[in-house]
């Protein structure tokens, strides 16, 4: 094919998919598996047949190398957007579920789908190794999807569930990484032409995975550490190459792990964690920069499985039939049983949490990967692996990803949730040495009661208004600017009184709560005030 019409394909494939994201946004489906139908449908025969091509889009090298790099990057973003602040009160129990959860998870799915595929007698030679291998490439969840829900219907959830539910989804994958590639070596190298295994010893299986997981966290702590201060002393000519150094240090912290025999996707983790957590030149275009990177991967990754897919192997009962009861298995006895095993030291998360925390289970991208590094190392029953991938990830989707708002809900757990305002119509960017910050403010008929200039507003200590836009129109505003309805302020506080110009945003809201709470303290007199009239009458 054509290099013009291979990026034609592609760019009607992305355009598809990301209108198909404003269309899940809308109906609260989750935006991952509508990038899956999509890539289905272009990977389909009939599809395949009117561009007069039968040959496959993407070959497994191919498709392996996408993989890494998207993974890369994806945990590389969830690490630079994870605040230190936010996680520290639930660091230990996120910790736990990433990493006891996973393991949790692994050996009870993998034990029930042996005795699954046993009982079903679709695949007889499936071991028990192969078994653990399937359900590793399935052991962690994906917060994408979750939070893309919850953010679109305005939920919160009580109690710091979403606090923890971002570490442990951003913490899990290294886990189910080195689980997965542990468990490919074990399989190749006991796997027999009958498909029968020998002698397997656990030992060295579990210093594996401690040497890599130790190692991953302090080459990616050393890297992160290192690049923050390099960025501190090295001044570049253009702004614009901050996000690509950062970039570049990702992939090195990535490559560097690998060759030192240490947990590359933890290293990637833990360097975006670090790094994120400190202050250096561009940060704010720096996010934004990875926020758009990672769904693209994630965009990529689900087109690329949809486009791999192979339908009539779908439709065989040998394979959708295990793979229905192991979504089963998965969502209602495995997630549920490793929650509350890893909960039981924590006594202050109740029955409701722990089920909230066992519904949000989700299969994103991670499987997607894992299952192609099954492929690629001609791991045996690869194909199977990828079935069972592709099925369980559509399940939990549509079964989990389209009720999380429902759960959060019934379980009374949902909060109403106000987003950060962002400076939508003041596109800068703010040194965090300056300890201010920028907040966007719409003028309202209420602000503008006791007079429209500048000075004659409300306007809180510490709190200066540097601009305001009209329209298209921007100006620097003094004391006799004379305001109107629909302005919008550029409004910069100090840290310590940030808060006190939410009046300004609130104003008509406070008043309410304060004319609801003189009402109520008045009944309250007043009923004080009777009953002591009543016992003077007896």
């Amino acid at each position: 094919m054509h290099v013009e019409f291979v990026l034609l394909i592609l760019s009607l494939l992305f355009f598809v998919s990301i209108f198909a994201d404003k269309i899940g946004y809308k109906y609260g489906v989750p935006a991952l598996l509508l990038f899956l139908a999509v890539g289905m449908f272009f990977g389909s025969p009939w599809i395949a047949s009117v561009m007069g091509t039968e040959e496959k889009v993407i070959d497994i090298e191919n498709a392996q190398a996408l993989s890494t790099v998207a993974m890369c990057i994806i945990l590389f973003t969830g690490g630079l957007e994870t605040k230190l602040s936010d996680i520290k009160s639930v660091l230990a129990p996120g910790i736990t579920l990433a990493t006891l959860g996973v393991l949790l998870t692994c050996v009870i799915t993998g034990v029930l789908i042996y005795f699954i595929f046993g009982w079903i007698n679709a695949v007889a030679s499936v071991s028990i190794w192969l078994a653990l291998l399937m359900a590793a490439t399935m052991s962690s969840t994906d917060s994408a999807s979750v939070f893309s829900v919850l953010r679109t219907n305005g939920i919160g959830l009580k109690h710091n569930l979403r606090p923890l539910l971002e570490l442990e989804s951003g913490a899990n994958d290294p886990m189910a990484y080195v689980l997965t590639t542990t468990l490919i070596g074990v399989v190749i190298s006991t796997h027999s032409i009958h498909g029968l295994t020998e002698g397997v010893s656990a030992l060295p299986i579990i210093q594996n995975i401690v040497i890599q997981l130790v190692m991953g966290t302090v080459l990616g702590f050393a890297l992160g550490e290192g690049l923050v201060q390099l960025m501190r002393r090295v001044k570049l000519g253009n702004e614009a190459l901050y996000p690509i150094m950062i970039l570049t240090a990702c992939i090195f912290i990535f490559a560097i792990t690998y060759y030192l025999q240490g947990n590359t996707y933890l290293a990637v983790y833990v360097g975006g964690l670090i790094i994120g957590n400190n202050k250096f030149t561009r940060k704010r275009q720096t996010r934004s920069f990875f926020n758009g990177l990672a769904w693209l991967s994630q965009l990529v990754m689900f087109l690329m499985l949809g486009l791999m897919v192979n339908l009539p192997d779908l439709l065989n009962y040998k394979v959708w039939v295990p793979c229905l009861v192991i979504s089963i298995v998965m969502i209602f006895i495995s997630r549920p049983l490793s929650v509350w095993l890893c909960m039981l030291p924590f006594r202050q998360y109740h029955q409701r949490d722990k089920l909230m925390l066992s519904w949000v289970g989700l299969k994103g991208a991670v499987p997607i990967i894992f299952a192609i590094m099954c492929k690629a190392q001609g791991v045996p029953f690869a194909d199977l692996i990828f079935n069972v991938v592709f099925l369980c990830t559509i399940v939990s989707l549509l079964a989990q990803g389209t009720t999380l708002t429902w759960m959060a809900h019934k379980l009374n757990l949902d909060t109403p949730r106000r987003e950060e305002r962002s400076l939508e119509h003041f596109d800068m960017d703010l040194p965090e040495e300056i300890q201010s910050s920028a907040r966007e403010v719409e003028v309202t008929e209420k602000m503008l009661e006791v007079g429209a200039t500048l000075r004659e507003i409300k306007i809180p200590p510490k709190t200066l208004i540097i601009m305001v836009r009209r329209g298209e129109d921007f100006f620097v505003p003094t004391g006799n600017s004379e305001l109107q309805k629909g302005d919008q302020l550029l409004v910069i506080s100090d840290k310590d009184a940030e808060q006190t110009y939410k009046h300004m945003i609130d104003d008509a809201e406070e008043e309410a709560l304060w004319r609801a709470e003189i009402r109520h303290k008045a009944k309250a007199h007043f009923d004080h005030a009777t009953a002591w009239m009543r016992r003077k009458k007896n």
